[in-house]
């Protein structure tokens, strides 16, 4: 069957291949073009191991790109950053640096014939789907890929606590979100330093959220010093209608601070400090608007309880602020 792009190239429309039919284990002739608009709320690809979900997902991520969709993508076996291996020419010394030397061993080739091999076997893939080398220099100039590995410099380092700035004016202007950044902050901050605080009914929360609501509403960022000298000596000499004495005696907010300082002390946390912000806006598009796939690998570099207490703070309030503020960008987990 003859492929050419003027069948798939189409907005909206990602090409994945072609119709499989199970019952004779033959590819078909129909084209599969994925109607763009079906993944814009929530998507999930199951299948069982190497049964190709991660290759969906590159070719999903591709199309959008293609279509200058942007993306987030939390990559935690770190297999993602595969969409960078973009190689126009299709020829054996792209593809030297990667290949796989011991796979060439058993396969009784020398490195250099391991990799004609595969740029070969790229070629031929890639022509009996009707793609042509050109589609892979598009992509490329379509597209700004980055990976982020926060508390490591193998990749772009992030620093993960740059939400306690203040926020954007379309936040600091809509007290539903306002209030879901400070919440999910808090809620983030309290895990952080090991407190499984309620942040509706806990005192440590509410204090937090106070202060957090007194400092934005001033215009004033704050940084972890900042905010555990906050903590010690608030602003402000209430909280609702009760002293703040009543309300969390010194003693109290004393053990939160050095909670926190303690974090501060941490030989190791600094690194998590490192890098630009954890900005979502920049992370979708370049100043000049270009979208970008932003991948964020979490394999060695970002432990569980990081991830889980820390990442939340920019992208909870994120699907509401995308619907209402921003085109269509992905967020995914692979």
């Amino acid at each position: 069957m003859s492929i050419s792009s003027g069948d798939y190239e189409k907005l909206g429309q990602f090409y994945l291949g072609r119709e499989y039919d199970h019952g004779t284990q033959q590819v078909g002739d129909e084209l599969v073009l994925y109607d763009s608009k079906d993944l814009v709320t929530h998507g999930v690809v199951l299948g069982m191991t190497g049964s190709g979900k991660t290759g969906l997902c590159l070719a999903l991520l591709e199309e959008a790109a293609l279509d200058q969709i942007p993306a987030i993508v939390i990559d935690p076996k770190g297999d993602i950053a595969n969409l960078l291996l973009l190689f126009p020419d299709l020829d054996a010394q792209s593809f030297r640096p990667w290949i796989n030397e011991d796979d060439a061993a058993k396969q009784g080739l020398t490195p250099d014939e391991h990799a004609a091999q595969t740029a070969a076997k790229w070629q031929a893939g890639l022509a009996e789907w009707g793609q042509n080398p050109e589609r892979i220099t598009h992509l490329r100039d379509k597209v700004d890929i980055n990976i982020f590995t926060p508390g490591s410099k193998a990749g772009i380092p992030v620093s993960i606590l740059s939400s306690l700035e203040v926020p954007p004016v379309e936040i600091m202007d809509d007290g539903e979100l306002l209030g879901e950044r400070i919440e999910s902050t808090v809620s983030s901050l309290l895990s952080l330093v090991g407190v499984g605080a309620d942040p509706l009914q806990s005192p440590e929360a509410v204090l937090l959220s106070a202060i957090f609501q007194h400092a934005w509403a001033a215009g004033l960022n704050l940084t972890l010093e900042s905010l555990v000298r906050h903590i010690q000596k608030p602003a402000f000499d209430k909280v609702g209608v009760i002293d703040l004495e009543s309300f969390l005696p010194e003693k109290s907010r004393q053990t939160l601070a050095l909670k926190f300082n303690n974090l501060l002390a941490s030989p190791g946390f600094s690194s998590w400090l490192d890098g630009p912000p954890l900005d979502i806006a920049r992370m979708l598009h370049t100043p000049a608007g270009k979208p970008r796939i932003s991948i964020f690998s979490t394999n060695d570099f970002w432990p569980s309880s990081i991830w889980n207490s820390t990442s939340i703070v920019p992208v909870s309030v994120f699907g509401t602020r995308i619907t209402r503020r921003l085109p269509e960008p992905w967020v995914t987990s692979m």
